[in-house]
C-alpha cells in the first residue's frame, strides 16, 4: 500500500515559537502541521524555538512522499536565550544532585567495595572483582564499575570519589533527552523534558547512587537518540554507534539492555529513508557492532582459564553465560533463579518482589518512583501519533514518538509482569523515555491548541496528571498534606483554562500552561528534593519520603544506614526499600552463620545497612545480606594488624558482609557465596587449601542467607551449602576471638583438638 500524498509544507523562516511575538500562530494549510515543531509551555510562557534539524526529502527510488509539514525544513537560527537555558538546566540538575551527596557514604558495599578493588589491580578492575585478591567478582558485567574506580584511582577512595561520576551520568541523560527532543519538538519543548527527567524521584535516587542503573540509562537514551539520528539522513554511522551503545549497555547490566531493541529495530526497518536493502543491511552492521562491542569482555572471560581469575559471582557453575541467560536473564522473567534469594509473584498475585500485572509500575511500592508522569506520557504518545497518521514513512517526528514510546512502553511492560528480582529502582531506566515523549507529546499538542480537540487534550492530560499526583501524595499523607489538594486544585484550574486555549486571550493561555507545567511537576519535585535530603545506603533503594505499602524483598525490618567511609560523617537518614513480612530466621533468611543455625559469641556485628527504610534501630531480618555490619575500630585493628603476609586479612560468607570489613581496613576480604553466600565459591575444598597455605588470617562470623541456608538459592535452611560446611568447618578447628561486638576465627590457631 503506497504512502499518502504529501501535506503542505511548514512555513519556514520563522520561529516555531513566533506567536510568542505575535499571538496565537494559526496550523499550516493542509491541517498537518508538524507534531512537535513548537515548544511546550512552559511557567514563562511558550518557548521561541527552531524547526527540527535533520529534515530531509525521500531518496530517489524510495516510494516514500517528500518532506511534510509533520517534519520541518531546515532550521532558523537558535534563539538567543536557547544555549544559556540549557546550560542553566544542566547547572541546576548537577548542583541539585550534588547536594548532600557525602550522606549516602559507600551508599551500595558492594559495588563500592569492587570499586575499592579495581583501583588497587588492574585484573580487579578488567574482571569486576570484589577484592583485589580476586576470589570472585560481583553478578553484573564491570562496565559500571570502571568510571568510578578510575575516579577513585585518582581521587582516593571516598564518597565524593564513588557518586560523583553517578551525577555525572545523570547530567550526561539530561542532555542527551534534551538534544534529540530539541531537534524534533524545538528548545521549550526539550528545557520541559530534561526537567521532567531530572526531577524524577527514581532519577534524583539512582544518579546519585553507585548501583549500575545509572550509567544503563544514560546508555539508552544515546542509544535512542542515535536511532532517531539515523532516521533524519539514514546514514550508517549513527546506527553503528546505537548498537555500540547497547553493547556497553549489555556489559553494564547484561540482558536489560536489551530489552528496547525490539523498537529500535522495528522502527528503523519501517521507518528508514532508505531502499529496503540497504535498511536491512545498516541493521546487520549495526548488530555486528553491539556484539562486538558487548562481546569483547565476554569472549576473554570465557576464554581465560578459570584457575587463573575471579569466580563470576552470581553463577552456579563459573560462566558468565550461564550468569547472563540464567540469574540475570531468564530467571528475572520467570522467577527461576538458582542462587537468588527469592522469586515473585504470578500475574496478579504477590511475590517476595511485589505483586506482577498490568497496573504494577502504578502500585504503592513502584508509583511514588517514576509513575508522576506516566498517565501524561501515554496519553501525549498517542497525540503524538495520531498528529502525525498522515504523514509519510519517513516522517522522523513520527519514528521519534514511536522510539522512545516503543522503548516505554516494551520496558514497561517487562517490569510489570516479570516475576523474578525486582526492584523499585530498576524503573530509573523509564525516566528518559517518559521525559522525552512527555516534552514532544506537549509541544504537538501546544502548536495546535487552537483546535478544539487539540486544546481539550492537553486539558484532560493536565487533569490526569494532578488527580495522579494526588492520589500519589495521598500515599505519604504526613508528608507536606496541603501539596496533594494544591496539586489537584491548581491542575483542574489550569486544565480549565487550556480547554478554552483556542479562543482566549493569549495572557490566560500561558497562565493557564505556566500553571499546568508547575501542578503536574510540584509532585515529583517535592518527592525529589526528599531524596536528596536524606542519605541512602545498602542493596535496595527507594525515593520520596516513606509510604505505608514501601517494599521489596525478604526479612523487613532494619536499621539506621551505614556505607560511610572510615572517619567520615556520612550517616544521613536513609532510605531503603525493605522486604515486605518477614523477620530474623524467617524461611532461613538472616539464620546465623552457625551450621546450626545458632550464633556464636559475640554475634555478628550490628547490621547498618539492613533492608530498612529510615532511621530505624535494630538488626534486620537478613543480617548482612542487603546491606553491610558497622565495623567498630577494636575490629579494624584486629585485621589490619594481621593482614600482613596473608592474600586475604579475612573471609566473610556474603559480599555485604566482606565489603564492610574490605571497606573499612583496605585489605582484601573475600565474600565466601558472593552476594547472597549461595555462589558455590571457594568449595570446603579450595578454603581448607588457601587456610593450609597461610592465604586467609581471620573468618569474620556472621554472613549471609548462605550461611545458615543450603546453596539452593531460596534461602532454605538445608545447611548443605558451601556457605555452611566452611562455617561448620571453622567453628569446630578454630579458635575464635572478639574484637567489639563481633567474633572471629583465627584461622591460624587450630584448637587443641583438631
Amino acid at each position: 500500500m503506497g504512502d499518502p500524498p504529501p501535506a503542505a509544507p511548514a512555513p519556514h523562516g520563522a520561529p516555531v515559537g513566533a506567536e510568542a511575538a505575535g499571538g496565537p500562530r494559526p496550523a499550516p494549510p493542509g491541517g498537518q502541521a508538524g507534531a512537535g515543531t513548537a515548544a511546550p509551555a512552559a511557567a514563562s510562557g511558550p518557548a521561541a524555538g527552531v524547526p527540527p534539524h535533520g529534515a530531509h526529502a525521500a531518496p530517489a527510488g524510495d516510494p516514500s512522499p517528500p518532506q511534510t509539514a509533520v517534519s520541518p525544513g531546515p532550521p532558523t537560527a537558535d534563539p538567543r536565550w536557547a544555549r544559556p537555558a540549557f546550560l542553566a538546566l544542566l547547572l541546576a540538575t548537577g548542583v541539585l544532585y550534588l547536594c548532600n551527596l557525602h550522606a549516602s557514604g559507600y551508599a551500595n558495599s558492594f559495588y563500592s567495595a569492587a570499586v575499592q578493588a579495581g583501583s588497587q589491580s588492574w585484573k580487579a578492575f578488567f574482571f569486576g572483582s570484589l577484592d583485589a585478591a580476586n576470589a570472585i567478582t560481583v553478578d553484573k558485567p564491570p562496565a559500571a564499575l570502571w568510571p568510578m574506580a578510575l575516579s577513585v584511582r585518582l581521587f582516593g577512595l571516598n564518597s565524593w570519589a564513588i557518586l560523583v561520576p553517578e551525577v555525572l551520568m545523570g547530567v550526561g541523560t539530561v542532555a542527551v533527552v534534551h538534544a534529540s527532543v530539541r531537534r524534533r519538538s524545538g528548545h521549550g519543548a526539550a528545557l520541559l523534558a530534561g526537567a521532567v527527567l531530572a526531577l524524577t524521584p527514581v532519577a534524583a535516587l539512582m544518579f546519585r547512587f553507585n548501583n549500575p542503573d545509572a550509567l544503563l540509562a544514560l546508555l539508552m537514551a544515546v542509544a535512542c537518540h542515535l536511532v532517531v539520528r539515523a532516521l533524519e539522513d539514514g546514514r550508517t554511522r549513527w546506527l553503528v554507534w546505537a548498537g555500540v551503545a547497547v553493547g556497553f549497555a549489555f556489559l553494564t547490566k547484561t540482558l536489560q539492555a536489551f530489552l528496547i531493541l525490539p523498537a529500535l529495530a522495528a522502527v528503523y526497518a519501517v521507518c528508514a529513508p532508505v531502499r529496503p536493502r540497504k535498511r536491512f543491511a545498516q541493521l546487520a552492521l549495526a548488530t555486528v557492532a553491539l556484539v562486538v562491542s558487548g562481546g569483547w569482555w565476554v569472549a576473554v572471560v570465557e576464554l581465560w582459564p578459570a584457575s587463573s581469575r575471579p569466580y563470576i559471582g552470581g553463577s552456579q557453575n563459573n560462566s558468565f553465560l550461564e550468569l547472563t541467560f540464567g540469574y540475570n536473564g531468564l530467571g528475572r522473567l520467570n522467577g527461576d533463579e538458582t542462587g537468588s534469594v527469592g522469586g515473585g509473584g504470578a500475574p496478579g498475585g504477590g511475590g517476595r518482589w511485589g505483586e506482577t500485572g498490568w497496573d504494577r509500575m502504578f502500585n504503592d511500592d513502584i508509583g511514588g518512583q517514576i509513575s508522576w508522569l506516566l498517565p501524561a506520557a501515554l496519553i501525549l504518545l498517542v497525540a503524538g501519533l495520531v498528529l502525525s497518521r498522515k504523514a509519510g514513512r519517513t516522517d522522523v517526528t513520527q519514528a521519534a514518538f514511536l522510539v522512545w514510546g516503543g522503548s516505554l512502553l516494551t520496558t514497561a511492560v517487562v517490569f510489570s509482569f516479570m516475576a523474578g528480582i525486582f526492584h523499585q529502582y530498576y524503573t530509573v531506566a523509564l525516566a528518559p523515555y517518559v521525559a522525552a515523549v512527555t516534552g514532544m507529546g506537549a509541544a504537538a499538542l501546544w502548536h495546535r491548541r487552537r483546535e478544539t480537540w487539540a486544546a481539550l487534550t492537553l486539558a484532560a492530560t493536565v487533569t490526569a496528571t494532578a488527580a495522579w499526583g494526588y492520589v500519589l501524595l495521598h500515599r505519604t499523607p504526613d508528608y507536606l498534606p496541603w501539596l496533594r489538594w494544591l496539586v489537584l486544585v491548581g491542575g483542574l484550574t489550569a486544565a480549565l483554562g487550556l480547554v478554552f486555549a483556542g479562543r482566549a486571550g493569549r495572557r490566560v493561555v500561558l497562565a493557564a500552561a505556566g500553571l499546568g507545567v508547575a501542578a503536574s511537576l510540584a509532585g515529583p519535585t517535592a518527592y525529589t528534593l526528599s531524596t536528596v535530603r536524606e542519605g541512602h545506603s545498602g542493596s535496595i533503594v527507594t525515593a520520596g519520603p516513606a509510604s505505608t505499602g514501601r517494599g521489596g524483598g525478604p526479612g523487613g525490618g532494619g536499621g539506621p544506614q551505614n556505607g560511610a567511609p572510615p572517619g567520615a560523617d556520612g550517616n544521613g537518614p536513609s532510605q531503603n526499600g525493605g522486604f515486605p513480612g518477614g523477620g530474623p530466621g524467617q524461611d532461613g533468611f538472616g539464620a546465623p552463620p552457625g551450621a546450626d543455625g545458632t550464633t556464636p559469641p559475640g554475634g555478628a556485628g550490628t547490621t547498618t545497612e539492613a533492608p530498612g527504610r529510615g532511621p530505624r534501630g535494630g538488626g534486620a531480618g537478613m543480617g548482612g545480606l542487603l546491606g553491610g555490619t558497622d565495623v567498630d575500630a577494636e575490629a579494624r585493628e584486629l585485621l589490619e594488624a594481621g593482614a600482613a603476609g596473608h592474600t586475604w586479612a579475612a573471609a566473610a560468607v556474603g559480599a555485604q558482609n566482606a565489603a564492610s570489613y574490605q571497606l573499612a581496613t583496605g585489605e582484601p576480604v573475600m565474600a565466601i557465596g558472593g552476594f547472597n553466600g549461595t555462589d558455590p565459591s571457594p568449595t570446603l575444598a579450595q578454603f581448607q587449601q588457601y587456610v593450609k597455605d597461610g592465604r586467609i588470617h581471620y573468618f569474620v562470623s556472621g554472613g549471609g542467607a548462605g550461611a545458615g541456608g543450603g546453596g539452593t538459592g531460596r534461602g532454605g535452611g538445608s545447611g548443605t551449602g558451601a556457605a555452611s560446611r566452611i562455617t561448620a568447618w571453622v567453628q569446630s578447628h578454630f579458635t575464635h576471638v572478639t574484637a567489639g561486638s563481633v567474633t572471629f576465627y583465627d584461622l591460624t590457631r587450630p584448637t587443641s583438638d583438631s
